[in-house]
């Protein structure tokens, strides 16, 4: 099993929101726990929750190799989505698969609406739903067949084109678009950091400890890190896109990098020249295309650029060059406003899966695995830990058999193949939504 020599970065504009975490601990003992979970994000952190609901005399453990929720969880742009469009669920023939996933999407919300009343967590939470847009007046069929099929599930939507797409975001770049009222906006580094500030007493979080490999010994698992190790009686995987450096279903997910930059907050006379709009989000009717938010605090959120490497963060020099990308992205859509108005730019990690596809299962005597979003971490990755930690408990939920009868993630083949194959798509996405980043 390698070690992938992650290193903790500062730089997410969500996270430098939040004050400095104090009293961290990481692993300096060998430890002995009725769970081990493996990953300290939305997942890893559910999981515990759950578990310890179900059983607080449970010795549980969670082990990050880096800062708990400062990967993918804080990393995103803050949807909590309720449907999808490219995710290749939408023709006719998958709508039966769309009509399942969907119903997750439900069920991670609510599981996330749960935990944020039950802790009164302050997480900008808002429900203004949604934009899927393009600035390609030909992208309108598309718009069409997709609130059709909205419209068919009775989710409410509406079609918008150029002038009132402008007044609603305040950027006249957008030709046609359709609004989807459910979805939720937020700022996931706060839902996060409440996740770790509410662990149970019956929960360990030991974190910059990486797990460097696992075996089974006879009915337990001995897990290895740097200079101590853990045995435990059940192993939980709540590592989304690093599951394939820990060798866990390597054959049905693969991990993609984003970057994503984020903008001081406008001034009032900047943000008046744009209209002076409410909170909003807008992602691309076109794969690849850019991802757009006007947060609460005024200040505008880009990610456009997607691609494949080893799942570590970026160095400087890289990161800069997509930072460009992110600039002239921003200035596409707001010409007006002044240059050089980014203030925080990151990498982060997500899991995709060959068919868009969660995992969800017991892969083994007492090991369990959650993950693969596809995009969709905050929902399905809350409702996902608390339902893994269900079936660890040897118990079972309405919620685990909507779940089982989902489409299962498809194989994948193996290097080199899967990383040409993942390469070629990323490159023809890229060049149809190149007037879209």
């Amino acid at each position: 099993m390698s070690k992938y020599n992650l290193a903790n970065d500062n730089g997410c504009g969500w996270l430098q929101q939040l004050p400095k975490r104090i009293n961290i601990k990481t692993l300096n003992k060998d430890l002995i726990s009725d769970y081990l979970i493996i990953g300290a994000g939305y997942t890893g952190l559910s999981t515990a929750r759950k578990l310890s609901e179900i059983d607080n005399s449970k010795k549980i453990i969670i082990i990050d190799a880096q800062l708990a929720g400062e990967g993918g969880s804080s990393r995103n742009s803050g949807y909590l989505v309720d449907t999808t469009l490219n995710d290749g669920f939408t023709s006719n023939k998958d709508l039966k698969n769309y009509k399942k996933k969907v119903k997750i999407y439900d069920l991670g919300i609510e599981a996330v609406r749960k935990y944020v009343k039950e802790y009164q967590v302050d997480c900008d939470w808002n429900d203004s739903g949604k934009y899927f847009a393009s600035s390609k007046i030909e992208d309108e069929n598309s718009a069409k067949l997709f609130s059709n099929l909205l419209t068919n599930l009775n989710f409410k939507n509406q079609i918008l084109f150029k002038e009132e797409l402008k007044k609603r975001l305040g950027t006249s770049f957008y030709n046609v678009g359709v609004y989807t009222n459910g979805g939720i906006l937020l700022n996931p580094a706060k839902l996060v950091r409440s996740m770790i500030d509410t662990l149970p007493e019956n929960v360990d979080l030991y974190e910059n400890s990486q797990l460097l490999k696992w075996k089974q010994v006879n009915n337990r698992i001995e897990c290895q890190f740097s200079e101590n190790k853990i045995i435990t009686n059940n192993i939980i995987f709540c590592t989304n896109g690093f599951f394939r450096s820990l060798n866990i279903k390597k054959n049905y997910n693969f991990p993609i990098t984003l970057t994503a930059s984020m903008t001081r907050p406008l001034s009032d006379k900047e943000f008046q020249s744009i209209g002076s709009p409410l909170e909003w989000g807008v992602l691309p009717i076109r794969p690849m295309g850019a991802t757009i938010r006007l947060t609460k605090d005024r200040r505008i959120l880009i990610r456009n650029t997607a691609e494949i490497r080893n799942p570590n963060l970026m160095n400087e020099n890289d990161l800069s060059k997509r930072v460009k990308l992110h600039n002239l992205g921003i200035k596409k859509r707001f010409p007006n406003l002044p240059d050089n108005l980014i203030e925080d730019s990151w990498s982060g990690i997500v899991c995709r899966s060959g068919n868009s596809s969660q995992i969800f299962e017991k892969i083994d005597k007492n090991i369990y695995v959650a993950g693969c979003y596809n995009g969709s971490g905050i929902g399905v990755g809350t409702l996902f830990g608390e339902q893994i930690a269900i079936m660890a408990s040897n118990q079972q939920s309405g919620e685990i058999s909507i779940i089982d009868e989902r489409k299962k993630p498809n194989w994948l083949p193996p290097q080199p193949f899967l990383n040409v194959g993942i390469y070629t798509r990323l490159a023809y996405e890229r060049f149809k939504a190149r007037s879209e980043t």
